[in-house]
C-alpha cells in the first residue's frame, strides 16, 4: 500500500476508488471536505455533517449508487402564506432572508440567526419526508423546547481535541501528529471520558502511539 500524501495527513491510506468494501473504508480517518467530494462523485448527496456523509457511502458500498435527485420549487411553494402551522416541505423552506424574516417576527427575535439545531432539523425532514413537520415546530427547535434532532457537535469536539493535541509541546515527537491524534480520539469516543484532549492520553495509551514517535535529530 503506497503512503498518500494529503492536505493535511500523511500515512498509509489508499485512494477511495480502491476500497471495496464499507468496513476497509471506515478503517481510515476522512475529513468531512473529503467526504463530501466522494459524495459528489458518486452522485449523492454531500451536504450534511460527517455522519451523514459517511451513511451516504455506506449505502453506495451497499449496492444503492442512486443519483441524488435535485427538487425544484415551484412558483406555488414560493408563493404560499407563512404561518405557524405551514410544513416545511409545502412552502419552499431555506435559510434565507424570507423565512428569517419571518422567524423573527414571530419570536420577536431581531436579527434573527438560524441555529446549528435547526439545521440538523431541517435535514432530518428532508431525510425523512416528514410532511407534519412546521414552522411552529422549527420554532421549537429554536427555543430549546424540542429534541426533534440535534446538531452533532462530535466534528466539532474532534477539531478541538487535535488542535489541542498538536499544540501540546511535548508531541513534538510524534508523526504523523493526525493519526496519533486520530488513535486516542478513538479511545476516547469509546469511553465515558470527556470528549477533550489531555496529557494522560497520551501516558495511558502509550504503548499504542509509541511507534509513532520519532527521535530528534
Amino acid at each position: 500500500m503506497k503512503k498518500r500524501e494529503g492536505k493535511h495527513i500523511m500515512w498509509d491510506r489508499p485512494d477511495f476508488t480502491t476500497i471495496k468494501t464499507y468496513q476497509e473504508f471506515s478503517q481510515y480517518y476522512w475529513y468531512r471536505a473529503e467526504l463530501a467530494d466522494i459524495c459528489k462523485r458518486l452522485g449523492k448527496e454531500h451536504s450534511g455533517v460527517k455522519k451523514e456523509l459517511e451513511a451516504q457511502i455506506k449505502q453506495y458500498f451497499a449496492g444503492n449508487v442512486a443519483q441524488k435527485k435535485v427538487r425544484l420549487k415551484t412558483k406555488k411553494e414560493k408563493d404560499v402564506e407563512l404561518t405557524l402551522d405551514t410544513p416545511l416541505l409545502s412552502c419552499g423552506f431555506a435559510f434565507n432572508i424570507r423565512f428569517r424574516e419571518f422567524f423573527a417576527q414571530q419570536t420577536g427575535v431581531s436579527p434573527f440567526k438560524f441555529t446549528a439545531d435547526m439545521a440538523a432539523a431541517w435535514r432530518k425532514v428532508k431525510a425523512e419526508k416528514d410532511v407534519e413537520f412546521t414552522l411552529r415546530d422549527m420554532i421549537a427547535i429554536y427555543q430549546g423546547q424540542s429534541s426533534y434532532a440535534q446538531y452533532d457537535t462530535s466534528s466539532c469536539q474532534w477539531n478541538q481535541f487535535v488542535k489541542d493535541f498538536c499544540a501540546d509541546t511535548s508531541n513534538a515527537s510524534f508523526q504523523p501528529k493526525l493519526k496519533v491524534a486520530a488513535i486516542l480520539w478513538q479511545k476516547v469516543k469509546e469511553s465515558n471520558d470527556p470528549k477533550v484532549y489531555s496529557s494522560q492520553l497520551v501516558k495511558r495509551y502509550e504503548s499504542e502511539i509509541s511507534d509513532y514517535r520519532r527521535e530528534k535529530v
